[in-house]
């Protein structure tokens, strides 16, 4: 079994609401810093708050570009990515473009997460791509992953959570297998127990994205007193 320490650094606790309070955020922050989760995943307004929150710690703010949907301009999204940086994220989850991965325009694809990737990398950022992978056929998550091992952001990501369906395992194993040594795999959407985060990491996952960070580590806790 997984240790507390090792589960806990491969967890962005997330609060995507388009509700979420002031105070929900300082709870989502709280919490980060008292289960020492590894990240923050908040939506790119949140990023200034969520950072001051977090300044005396470290757990990192990830901040999201293009979400849910990733149907925005290459340039839209880099200035949503660049206006959280400097707002102080640590990480960004942006969401292709899935309308040209669709059309077969890889080189859009391509382009826009060579983009992507120089703006987080100029500025000592980790860059997360997010398939969302319930709208893909197998060989168009083949195709991305390929496109992520020439590029090679830091993580490619399965799902936003807002999709018809959210992280499977043959999701993460098929992008783990096509995106090369370099690459590590983020899954999201729907993991909710420890044993669903256990399945994802025996998958291949290396950062698990949930809005239960708090209820599976009680869960292992629990199970490594019992």
């Amino acid at each position: 079994m997984i240790s507390e320490d090792v589960l806990a650094q491969m967890i962005d606790h997330t609060n995507l609401h388009a509700d979420a309070s002031y105070a929900d955020m300082k709870k989502l922050c709280e919490e980060a810093m008292q289960y020492h989760f590894r990240m923050t995943a908040v939506n790119s307004c949140q990023t200034h708050l969520c950072h001051e929150f977090l300044k005396n710690s470290d757990v990192h703010v990830g901040a999201a570009a293009g979400f849910p949907l990733g149907q925005q301009t290459i340039a839209v999204k880099v200035f949503e990515a660049r206006d959280a940086i400097e707002n102080g994220a640590d990480e960004i989850d942006y969401v292709i473009n899935i309308t040209e991965l669709k059309e077969g325009h890889t080189d859009y694809i391509r382009e826009e997460m060579k983009q992507m990737v120089s703006l987080c990398r100029s500025h000592h950022v980790i860059c997360k791509v997010i398939f969302e992978t319930c709208y893909l056929s197998e060989e168009e998550i083949i195709a991305l992953s390929k496109i992520a091992s020439e590029i090679q952001p830091d993580y490619i990501k399965t799902s936003t959570g807002f999709g018809t369906a959210g992280a499977k395992a043959e999701h993460v194993r098929l992008m783990k297998q096509h995106a090369g040594p370099y690459v590590r795999v983020k899954a999201a959407g729907g993991i909710r127990t420890l044993s669903a985060a256990l399945e994802m990491i025996e998958a291949g996952a290396e950062r698990i994205g949930t809005s239960s960070g708090v209820r599976i580590m009680q869960e292992l806790s629990q199970h490594q007193r019992d």
